[in-house]
């Protein structure tokens, strides 16, 4: 009997969506992709048996993929093909470019982000659009987006990536979660 802590996670959409922009609901795809021999097949060619013999669209092939890996076991929560990946998102009443501000500038940054190992590196930046960084353990990957979310707000999301596990994506989709409300509370002060 599968307990809360193997539970394979519920599908992120509900049957009604996947009907209509694939034609079958979540327990039709898990018979017929069971029935393929899906649970011994690579995402990859999954994703081709969904497009070649069922001519689904990209994005529904990939959604119908990974909801089947992890109704199966064969994917956990927040994994991705290059490791584990998180996503927190945060809408704060303040403009865009204090937002960005507040990331770009190192000791703004150390007000509300405490890290610990070597020093957090911004490989890519756009102007109030995005970040791209190299996480302190030098391995994962940082991006913040930032949309204006009308007059003096602003949406930002921080997506953790190539994290090792579902422990570490875990315990950074928490880190991830207080850092964001300690740079709400600043920017909005």
């Amino acid at each position: 009997m599968a307990t809360a802590a193997t539970k394979a996670p519920a599908p992120r959409m509900g049957d009604d969506a996947v009907k209509a922009k694939t034609g079958k609901v979540w327990a039709d795809w898990f018979k017929i992709l069971d029935k393929a021999g899906a649970k011994k097949m690579s995402h990859q060619e999954i994703v081709a048996l969904l497009s070649e013999e069922h001519g689904i669209g990209p994005w529904w092939r990939q959604m119908v993929t990974v909801t089947y890996e992890q109704a199966r076991g064969l994917r956990a929560k927040h994994q991705k093909m290059g490791g584990f990946e998180i996503s927190v998102s945060r809408t704060v009443a303040a403009p865009v470019g204090k937002v960005f501000k507040a990331w770009q500038d190192e000791n703004t940054r150390k007000l509300w982000l405490t890290t610990t190992g070597s020093p957090l590196t911004i490989r890519k930046a756009t102007a109030n659009k995005n970040m791209r960084m190299t996480w302190t353990d030098g391995k994962t990957n940082v991006e913040a987006a930032f949309a204006a979310k009308g007059p003096g707000k602003t949406q930002v999301v921080a997506q953790h990536s190539k994290l090792p596990d579902a422990k570490s994506a875990a315990r950074m989709k928490t880190f991830w979660a207080g850092a964001l409300d300690s740079l709400k509370e600043l920017v909005e002060s």
